[in-house]
């Protein structure tokens, strides 16, 4: 009997995928028909607030945005072996770094707080991230186990920090709002369609982000090495690969890349620092990065369909209130569901379909 040959790139990149998010939106369907509302109309409802007009288009890529940088934060350690769960929390204190400089250089000029504040974001983030780093390579902790666990010792930490450390007095735990001369420009300001909208200036930073990771990864000596320690780890240490400085140098790189998540919401939108400011955001990127094969451009098409989630629930539960927001987060759970947990389920039937020429017997009967 003749091997299987692999199904071709673009059917395990896209067609996969897109069978997934089909699936998901027919099962989404079932559950808004069962609450009485026509399913038909209820995606014409999340299609048009998402991409329909100027402002959703904003809210989408918007939300998108923040996608990326979680998205990346993962895809980056996926590529050395790694499972980094903890996104959420390396942006969440990513965000005490951020605000703390953007308030410090809020007198000046934007582009100062938004360079202070990214450097500052990425520096906390990437701290965060390489202590779970540290303790898998060098002590042997499971980093999924870790970086768990650190998203609830950055929770704590944080609450703390906002509750008695850095609140502004007499607010219930949120910083002091960063002054107008030092606020990060919104794109509705250079571009009418945007208007109302929260786009901004990091949307740029996360395109830079995007082809920054793909540079890294297939085009340079440390990204040859992350993917060989990826793919084969004895072949690494033979190759003179040190497993420990990678797992470090990876870690620290996705923390840096989830960092940048504090920048858009906290520095950009919120222009201050509140308790929960990252929504789940850091999660939603683990999604984000397995139905974009770990791969920028995939990543890329993940998070413009999760901002589309996000901004055409809003709008679906606005127009449609029978739809609850609950049945949306349904929704948008059955999308993670059969992208993430369940992607490979198609597999076996595209395999067939797709080496049906290749001249394989059938199998004997028993």
């Amino acid at each position: 009997m003749r091997a299987q040959k692999p199904l071709p790139r673009w059917v395990d990149i896209a067609l996969m995928p897109a069978l997934n998010v089909a699936l998901a939106f027919v099962v989404g369907g079932l559950a808004v028909a069962a609450v009485g509302e026509d399913p038909f109309r209820a995606m014409q409802v999340l299609i048009f607030g998402a991409f329909g007009y100027g402002e959703g288009w904003g809210f989408t890529l918007h939300f998108a945005t923040s996608f990326v940088f979680t998205g990346l934060a993962v895809a980056v350690a996926y590529h050395a072996g790694l499972f980094n769960i903890g996104g959420e929390g390396q942006a969440y204190v990513a965000g005490l770094g951020a605000i703390m400089v953007a308030l410090w250089l809020d007198q000046t000029h934007w582009v100062f707080v938004l360079v202070g504040s990214t450097l500052a974001a990425m520096t906390f983030g990437a701290i965060w991230a390489m202590i779970p780093g540290y303790l898998q390579a060098k002590r042997g902790s499971h980093i999924v186990i870790t970086t768990i666990m650190f998203n609830f010792i950055a929770s704590a930490f944080m609450s703390y920090m906002l509750a008695q450390v850095i609140t502004r007095p007499g607010a219930n735990a949120e910083t002091e709002t960063i002054a107008e001369t030092g606020r990060l420009p919104l794109l509705s300001e250079y571009f009418s369609a945007f208007t109302y909208s929260p786009l901004n200036i990091t949307f740029f930073i996360g395109i830079l982000a995007l082809i920054f990771v793909y540079v890294l990864i297939w085009r340079t000596k440390l990204g040859y090495q992350i993917r060989t320690l990826g793919a084969n780890p004895e072949a690494a240490r033979y190759a003179g690969i040190s497993a420990v400085a990678i797992i470090i140098i990876v870690m620290a790189i996705s923390g840096a890349l989830a960092g940048l998540m504090a920048v858009n919401e906290a520095v950009g939108v919120q222009k201050r620092l509140g308790v929960g400011y990252v929504q789940g955001f850091g999660f939603v990127g683990i999604a984000v990065a397995f139905m974009g094969r770990a791969h920028p451009i995939g990543i890329a098409l993940a998070a413009l369909l999760f901002g589309a989630l996000y901004q055409g629930g809003q709008e679906l539960a606005f127009v449609m209130p029978s739809v609850s927001s609950d049945l949306v987060v349904v929704i948008q759970a059955l999308v993670i569901l059969f992208t993430g947990a369940m992607s490979e389920m198609f597999k076996p039937v595209l395999l067939r379909l797709f080496n049906r020429g290749n001249g394989e017997p059938e199998p004997a009967g028993d």
